[in-house]
């Protein structure tokens, strides 16, 4: 009798899965990561609807900082999780095997498992999670005090004290419903960014065929040959899913910012010129449908970085197919330049102070990082490149630093001369809750035992930094710090999307915006901004330094996908 072959046409070994029936064990043969199961693949169509929905969403609804909004965004996200625990059951109950990006080793085979290294900052960032959800849960369930606004009193309860506690547990749940949010969406997106279409999962078994003797195309169906020889340069990835994900993204900033300009122009005070804020009522105090000019810089300032070096990758991409007979310069990707420089410009036109100060910071470390990835390319690309910036400073002057100016000399004797006064209560606050601070989301509620009767009361620090120190204590904020440190660090040891320098550059500058901001006002305390933040940190968790396979042949299919 002929043995039996456990190989497919395309070379690739069948799985063995038992699967119980009324006559036993059975032995399946499937071609694995090319036929997914039809529910698996209707979780992922729903779980990218979801991310474009939050990512359109979340701006446009006044920010996410009402109820309403917030809890909109909330069951969203719920609802991420809930398709990720289902794909999760369907791998395990089926035995399908997911191939992901970076599961390739340097020969070009595909392993069941990823490199140990990445293994283990995987595990440690999903433990960190979970911690800091239980020390929220605890906190919540565990609290000293709820805060009974309607009669502005504190209601105090019985408490243990050596396990973390808040002072308004009514804040401190709502606080954990959000991080739970944010969590889902976080892993839920990093994911489904991981995984390859059906298109590129063939395009990765023929790669790995294309230098076998014997090799045809035809097993792999229509449409797909093997190019010209490509450059001797690294291959850039741009997966379809990240492509797809960053350019609803960007089109969205820019329509935002757009949105900002024209509302601005007309000195209208209602935000999308429907609703007039109880807060910050003036026009220039908003800007589009941010009530808050700051927190609209800091959305804005998180986009345009990520925006260039999309861009950037693309225009790689672009460059190193010009010998298959696309034209160099004619994609869609131009199209990204004057969504970056609405963007940035607009981050200085919000006149907010911080956020103008943030933009050309980042301005100044862009620059730095295309010169130093660029050494190699083109005059024509890097003066691109200058002459974008050049674009930015030149609208923002002129749309904006005729407001900008005098905010900026009034700086000591204004809004900062306030701030001054919370700074210093703040940090008599933080002093007294040292260790498991008052709970997370509750510092407008401990802040008015705190401040003079004469003062005016803040809602928050204007410092997230401090605010997050006083609200989750030491012990809380540095859970918070390792997820941070992990996140930014996978790229060096990690196994994802392979990524060239400058894109993943521009990420880490985004969010070191970011931060920076958060150093004097309070991005992180908006649901849009943070839920962005996360995004960011979910995709750059994705990313991988070092190609996982050897430079060859990329396989095109003539529709330039």
């Amino acid at each position: 009798m002929e043995p039996f072959d456990r190989t497919d046409p395309a070379g690739q070994p069948f799985r063995r899965r038992k699967r119980t029936t009324g006559s036993g064990p059975l032995l399946e043969r499937e071609r694995p990561g090319i036929e997914t199961p039809q529910t698996y693949g209707v979780c992922d169509g729903m779980t990218e609807a979801l991310v474009h929905f939050l990512i359109i969403f979340t701006p446009w609804a006044f920010g996410t900082t009402e109820l309403w909004s917030i809890w909109t965004m909330n069951i969203a996200a719920y609802a991420l999780g809930g398709l990720l625990f289902i794909k999760w059951l369907i791998r395990w109950r089926t035995g399908f095997e997911l191939i992901r990006w970076g599961k390739e080793s340097r020969t070009g085979e595909i392993l069941a498992i990823r490199e140990k290294s990445f293994r283990v900052f995987t595990l440690a960032l999903a433990a960190l999670t979970i911690m800091v959800l239980t020390y929220c849960l605890v906190s919540a369930s565990n609290a000293r005090a709820t805060y009974l606004s309607g009669q502005q009193r504190f209601e105090y309860h019985d408490y243990i004290r050596w396990l973390p506690h808040s002072y308004d547990s009514t804040s401190t749940w709502n606080a954990l419903w959000s991080y739970l949010a944010m969590a889902l969406v976080f892993w839920a997106i990093r994911d489904w960014t991981l995984g390859r279409t059906s298109r590129e999962l063939r395009e990765t078994q023929l790669e790995n065929r294309a230098a076998q003797p014997g090799f045809s195309t035809s097993a792999f169906g229509p449409g797909f040959s093997s190019p010209p020889q490509p450059r001797q340069r690294e291959s850039i990835i741009v997966p379809s899913r990240l492509r797809r994900l960053l350019w609803v993204l960007c089109i969205n900033g820019a329509l935002v910012a757009l949105e900002g300009i024209l509302q601005r122009l007309d000195g209208t005070n209602k935000l999308l010129w429907l609703v007039e804020p109880r807060f910050n009522n003036t026009a220039e105090s908003q800007f589009g449908p941010y009530a808050y000019r700051a927190n609209a810089a800091a959305y804005l300032n998180l986009i345009w970085p990520v925006c260039i070096g999309f861009w950037f990758a693309l225009n790689n991409h672009a460059s190193l197919n010009n010998a298959s007979g696309r034209r160099l310069g004619a994609g869609s990707h131009v199209m990204l330049l004057p969504c970056a420089v609405v963007m940035a410009a607009s981050s200085i036109i919000t006149t907010s102070r911080g956020g103008a100060l943030t933009t050309l910071a980042m301005m100044l470390g862009a620059t730095g990082v295309f010169l130093a990835t660029t050494r190699r390319e083109s005059t024509l690309l890097r003066a691109s490149i200058l002459g974008t910036f050049v674009v930015i400073l030149g609208l923002a002057g002129y749309l904006g630093w005729q407001q900008l100016r005098p905010r900026l000399e009034m700086a000591p004797l204004d809004e900062v001369g306030q701030r001054s006064e919370i700074y210093k209560n703040a940090g008599v606050v933080s002093r007294d809750f040292p260790l498991f601070g008052t709970g997370p989301g509750t510092f407008g509620s401990i802040y008015q035992l705190y401040k003079d009767p004469i003062q005016v009361w803040a809602a928050y620090a204007h410092d997230d930094w401090l605010e997050t120190r006083i609200t989750f204590g030491w012990a809380g904020f540095s859970l918070i710090l390792g997820m941070l440190s992990l996140v930014l660090l996978g790229w060096f040891f990690g196994e994802g999307i392979s990524s060239p320098p400058g894109f993943v550059a521009m990420i880490w500058l985004s969010l070191a915006g970011c931060l920076l901001h958060a150093k004097f006002d309070f991005p992180f305390q908006i649901h849009s901004v943070l839920l962005l933040f996360i995004l960011f940190c979910s995709l750059l968790f994705c990313l991988s330094r070092k190609n996982s396979t050897p430079a060859r042949t990329r396989l095109q299919h003539p529709s330039g996908g």
